[in-house]
């Protein structure tokens, strides 16, 4: 009787992670040395922003994407606050915009100018002042416009509408002890919170509720975090009582006993939860770890499923982590990390590798986009909504290999103009033409006039020929795809 292993079928079984390369790296910035269990970096599709060290007050940088390389000593900071900055967070619904919370008491959120700074920004769009102690988390409402969350060591919990720099709603009573990370589900109509206390909460941010509570989801008393996913189930990391690092899965309906426990290590850092709703895959990374582990989420048992690590050489500070919407898709990149290092960041691409240049639709749902689903009053009123989704069709842009397919068929100089990314790629046999007018020039030169039209008649023919073959390529590149991916 033989035995055969049956592996578990996942299109994300063979994502590999990969470090850029050394020039495409921010060096020389000072992270900041604060002690406090916050990411200290934020990314979105234009800018990366991470807290650094400052003398006399707290400061974060934020640099354009493009700004790889040596960070100079005297590059512009984002430098308001007068104690050091502990969490920020871009809004998702202005690459633009940034808010962060500090150990004086404030909240502030910024206007970035849009090439990014050229002078020191001490002025912040408006001020938030409620915390009576040091803020440490802040947490952009992820459908209502201009909705932050903020909490701080007051244990109080306070939401505000940025718009008009009012507090909407206090919640003082429902944490008895330090707050250590908050998590919006996924249409903000709730938050879950993990405390010092050990507990995990649900709360109803509106009529200041208590939805659901799980006392001691880890038994261990170093930090925990929660998060909640898409489905409406709550993730958390933790430690044991033997300090062992945990991963559990709750359902909210019965937080009696976890719908899946898992023990990792006995690291001391605590790990922090990265989750990607389009693909259902956690990342979870150590801070003071050298690796990311990433584990996919289903509906069956044992529900978390691990798939990889990904591992370095050096410890990482602190981690960001790039929307969907700004990763590249035409290399089936799934998730992007900006990991720092005492002094530089890195990115770290994550990839599923696949034969096909098509654009994936397998790997890439439509997402939440930059566009707010409501108003902040909308939401106060008691309405909520589901995030506007895009599709991340037309950030797809063909790769090199995939153009020299199409123009192997004809003549091609290579002055043509570069497609615009935005472009979609049944524009590229009709770019050729300008290249086909150049390519018989020499020997027009030669034909004389007298043949003139006829070589004209002729060019007009290959032209509507290269143009049709282009099209009909396409057309069998998309049934390919189909095929491979198990669609037809």
């Amino acid at each position: 009787m033989s035995f055969r292993k049956v592996v578990r079928q996942s299109k994300f079984r063979h994502v590999f992670g990969q470090p850029v390369k050394n020039d495409q790296c921010y060096e020389d910035i000072r992270v900041s040395r604060v002690t406090w269990d916050s990411t200290f970096c934020a990314v979105n599709p234009k800018f990366l922003a991470v807290i650094v060290e400052a003398s006399g007050g707290g400061a974060f940088l934020v640099l354009p994407l493009s700004k790889t390389g040596r960070i100079d000593k005297a590059y512009p900071t984002v430098c308001g606050h007068t104690g050091p900055v502990l969490d920020i967070d871009w809004c998702p619904h202005n690459d633009e915009v940034i808010a962060s919370g500090s150990e004086d008491c404030t909240v502030m959120v910024w206007q970035i100018p849009e090439n990014g700074l050229t002078s020191p920004l001490t002025e912040p769009v408006v001020v938030l002042e409620g915390h009576t102690k040091r803020v440490g988390i802040i947490a952009w409402h992820p459908t209502a416009r201009n909705v932050l969350l903020s909490a701080g060591c007051d244990n109080v919990v306070l939401i505000w509408n940025v718009g008009t720099a009012e507090e909407l709603y206090r919640l003082d009573s429902l944490h008895p002890d330090l707050i250590y990370n908050v998590s919006w589900n996924h249409n903000g109509s709730l938050f879950c919170s993990a405390c010092k206390d050990k507990s995990v909460r649900i709360i109803d941010p509106r009529r200041g509720t208590l939805v659901a509570e799980r006392e001691k989801a880890h038994e261990g008393a170093r930090p925990m975090r929660a998060i909640f996913l898409a489905d409406g189930k709550v993730f958390t990391t933790g430690f044991s009582r033997m300090s062992e690092r945990q991963l559990a899965l709750w359902d909210p309906e019965n937080l009696e006993e976890p719908m899946a426990l898992q023990e990792l290590d006995s690291s001391n850092g605590a790990l922090l939860p990265f989750y990607d709703p389009d693909t259902s895959v956690v990342y979870v990374c150590g801070k003071g770890d050298s690796s990311i582990r990433y584990f996919e989420i289903t509906e069956e048992p044992p529900y978390i499923h691990f798939l990889n690590t990904f591992t370095s050489k050096e410890p990482q500070r602190g981690m960001g982590s790039m929307p969907k919407r700004g990763l590249e898709v035409s290399k089936c990149e799934i998730a992007r990390f900006y990991k720092l290092h005492e002094r530089k960041c890195e990115p770290i691409v994550m990839t599923v590798p696949r034969k096909s240049d098509l654009f994936q639709d397998d790997l890439y749902p439509d997402t939440a986009g930059p566009e707010a689903a409501l108003e902040a009053e909308e939401w106060v009123s008691g309405r909520d909504a589901d995030p506007i989704l895009i599709s991340l069709r037309e950030a797809y842009v063909p790769s090199k290999q995939r153009d020299l397919k199409i123009s192997r068929r004809n003549v091609l100089s290579d002055s043509r103009p570069a497609m615009a990314p935005g472009s979609s790629h049944l524009g590229a046999p009709a770019s050729t033409t300008t290249a086909a007018d150049a390519t018989p020039s020499g020997s027009l030169a030669r034909a004389g006039a007298g043949k003139l039209e006829e070589v004209m008649q002729e060019l007009r023919a290959l032209r509507a020929l290269v143009k049709e073959q282009g099209d009909r390529i396409c057309r069998l590149e998309e049934q390919l795809g189909r095929m491979e991916n198990g669609d037809a």
